[in-house]
């Protein structure tokens, strides 16, 4: 007759953190491989931290605080809320519904406030001399000027494939937020970079794989999954925290301003708000209002009908 098992067996004792996480990953909940993505890359920085074969249980929650603020403490609140938060669900999934004994985000690691920023929209004229900057590679002004011409957010562009692109109309399908699949749509900058950053050093064109890659080849510790690798070059898909920090580094922005500014020229040219929700895909007239208050410039235009009128003689 077996012996019962051990109850720590039963409590995740023996569950190791790169298995508990590999297990939250295949969920339904990370099923959109743009949600998968974000959740991968903390979860994956987080248990490589404290040690992949670690068992689950023997970590405390003072350890866990520990790691997010060695990997997340100087950055921006929406940065560290968004890796927080991936953490604090994979950990609240493994309490509720494995079972497992596993630590929780400390009370002391707690969502920090993300400051309304009046400026956030960038001038038009800003952009475009950001663009133009010689000395920024091909792949960062192709990222950025797609960014700015689809209004899309960046997961969205960072998850495209070569395969998904349709150049002759310059167009391809992301999945969005809720799953759906959606389109966006580029102009003539856009598609005057993209064959340029396609095209491989022997003349011919990458035709399948990430459009956006890494700088270099992963190392096999932290190999991707097949699909975030191009065949052609063995690089990987480029990652949303490097783009944040190339932007930053080249012109203190953040990835989300080029979105945000998009929407904002679109409204200062009076583009109607049912074609601006059309452009940026949002479903709520409420939200998409957000988007495209008046920059700075146009409020400085509208001022001028407010002068007195000037003497024609």
């Amino acid at each position: 007759m077996s012996s019962a098992p051990k109850v720590a067996a039963l409590r995740g004792g023996y569950i190791t953190l790169a298995a508990a996480a590999d297990a939250f990953l295949a969920t339904p909940r990370t099923a959109n491989p743009n949600t998968h993505r974000a959740y991968a890359s903390a979860i994956d920085r987080v248990t490589a931290l404290l040690g992949r074969d670690r068992p689950l249980a023997d970590v405390t929650d003072a350890e866990i605080g520990a790691a997010l603020a060695e990997l997340w403490d100087a950055s921006a609140p929406a940065t560290w809320n968004r890796n927080r938060a991936a953490i604090t669900s994979w950990l609240s999934w493994c309490h509720a519904k494995k079972h497992w004994a596993a630590p929780s985000v400390p009370a002391d690691a707690e969502r920090r406030k993300e400051s309304a920023d009046e400026t956030r929209a960038v001038a038009k004229t800003t952009i475009h001399r950001l663009l133009s900057r010689r000395e920024i590679p091909l792949r960062e002004r192709a990222l950025w000027r797609m960014l700015y011409e689809t209004a899309a957010r960046a997961s969205e562009i960072l998850a495209l494939n070569v395969e998904d692109l349709d150049l002759e109309h310059r167009r391809a399908p992301v999945r969005s937020k809720g799953g759906a699949v959606e389109w966006v749509y580029w102009d003539s900058g856009t598609a005057h970079l993209l064959p340029r950053l396609l095209r491989l050093p022997d003349g011919s064109t990458r035709t399948h794989g990430p459009v956006f890659l890494s700088e270099r080849r992963p190392v096999p510790a932290r190999r991707p999954a097949a699909g975030d690798i191009c065949p052609h070059t063995g690089r990987a898909r480029l990652g949303y925290d490097r783009a944040r920090v190339l932007l930053d580094t080249y012109a203190g922005l953040d990835l989300h301003q080029l979105r945000h500014s998009a929407a904002t020229h679109l409204g200062e040219a009076e583009v109607p708000l049912q074609l601006i929700m059309g452009k940026t895909r949002h479903k709520n007239p409420r939200t998409a209002m957000r988007y495209v208050k008046p920059g700075a410039e146009a409020i400085a235009k509208v001022t001028e009908v407010l002068a007195p009128r000037r003497r024609t003689h």
